[in-house]
């Protein structure tokens, strides 16, 4: 395998994932009992497609509500506008072309998707690591805990990719040809808004580079960020913090309710978005009415302390930057729960700060083999259906 080319390499590594991941899915499948969905038992086919793959394929073929659906109490119920529209826009025009179902033609593109992002994932960390080092990377991310998503019929594939290729772009200052990538990722998932502050803070940075005192050159190469390339970085600002607001704009117009994004988005919580609160909140939950309000400041300085690690320091300022602002996001928008750890897949640059850690083999085969039992974990407890005493279940 080590004479293969790269893209082979990546490729069979992505692949050999996947084969595992099926297998995680066909075993908790065969256990799988009474669901909202199928009979009990269901194939490997039917059990990927639940949950928000569902939501996915009626915003495919039914579109979205041009009225929010709201309840007795005037409260929205939950409904399609939390599920961007790329994704089921591409699984529909697959669909008509090829006459396969909405589900299959989701999953084909989630899962052709997820290979070109473990290719793209690849070429991004050997700007900033060997090749050894990259492919590892790429081992890392593709049996991450919760790398299944990656194979079934959600977009967090497609925005991997899309997301990955956004910053490939940024990192070899192609920020012009980054434009259209960075509209689509913005239509994919609620990535835009850390990536326009990500983008907005390195062009804070260059400016501080190319004109601040003692200006110490612009980059790791040591040269110089010209006038040029400030301009451009500066008009991709302006289409990533524009593309970041396309998708509530979208709701507003065709509902007439300019909250529309926010208030079905926070139909699943149950109360109104207050930034912060829910950190708070869930602390509390879990850890007491004093230990629960220092849990969120006690995580966010464990994460700075993480950021200013010499692995992570080695990733470079880019990748830097999109990891400190994601998670910035998160803790400012997302109601912790269950579905968490899906969302932390954007954090995917850590993964090579994981490999940098230490070149020990034995370290390495460690953290692959105690993903793929975190995978378990994962699929049995989140992805399989086990209603809870008070109804509903815990959401991967």
């Amino acid at each position: 395998m080590g004479q293969w080319p790269w893209w082979l390499q990546v490729s069979a590594v992505f692949v050999a994932a996947r084969l595992v991941s099926a297998c995680i899915f066909m075993a908790a499948a065969v256990h799988q009992g009474t669901n909202p969905w199928f009979p009990p038992a269901p194939d490997y086919w039917s059990f990927i497609t639940i949950w928000d793959g569902r939501w996915y394929q009626q915003a495919a073929e039914s579109g979205y509500p041009s009225e929010l659906p709201v309840d007795q109490n005037g409260v929205v119920k939950e409904n399609a506008w939390a599920f961007y529209a790329l994704f089921p826009f591409l699984g529909r025009g697959l669909s008509a072309m090829t006459g396969w179902g909405t589900l299959p033609s989701l999953t084909v593109i989630a899962m052709v998707a997820g290979l070109a992002a473990a290719l793209v994932v690849y070429k991004l960390f050997r700007e900033a690591g060997s090749r050894k080092a990259a492919l590892w990377g790429v081992v890392f991310m593709s049996t991450f805990p919760v790398s299944p998503i990656l194979q079934v019929p959600y977009a967090e594939s497609l925005n991997l990719f899309l997301l990955a290729s956004s910053l490939l772009l940024v990192v070899r200052r192609h920020y012009l040809a980054a434009i259209p990538v960075v509209i689509l990722m913005c239509l994919s998932r609620p990535t835009g808004v850390p990536f326009a502050a990500m983008l907005g803070l390195l062009l804070v940075w260059r400016l501080w580079q190319r004109f601040g005192p003692n200006a110490p050159g612009g980059s790791r190469d040591g040269t110089t960020t010209s006038t040029p390339d400030l301009v451009r970085l500066a008009v991709l600002v302006l289409v990533a913090g524009t593309g970041a607001l396309a998708w509530p704009a979208i709701a507003w117009a065709v509902t007439g309710d300019p909250t529309a994004y926010t208030r079905t988005e926070t139909a699943w919580r149950g109360h109104d978005l207050v930034p912060f609160k829910p950190w708070f909140d869930t602390g509390r939950m879990l850890f007491g009415p004093f230990l629960g309000v220092l849990a969120p400041f006690v995580f966010a300085g464990l994460f700075v302390l993480m950021m200013m690690s010499r692995p992570v320091r080695a990733l470079g300022t880019e990748l830097r930057l999109w990891c400190a602002c994601y998670m910035g996001y998160l803790i400012t928008f997302l109601h912790p729960q269950t579905s968490t750890f899906r969302m932390l897949l954007p954090l995917f640059p850590l993964a090579l700060a994981a490999v940098l850690l230490s070149k020990s083999k034995a370290y390495r085969g460690t953290v692959v083999v105690m993903f793929f039992l975190l995978q378990i974990v994962w699929v049995v407890w989140l992805w399989a259906w086990a209603p809870l005493p008070g109804g509903g279940d815990y959401p991967p």
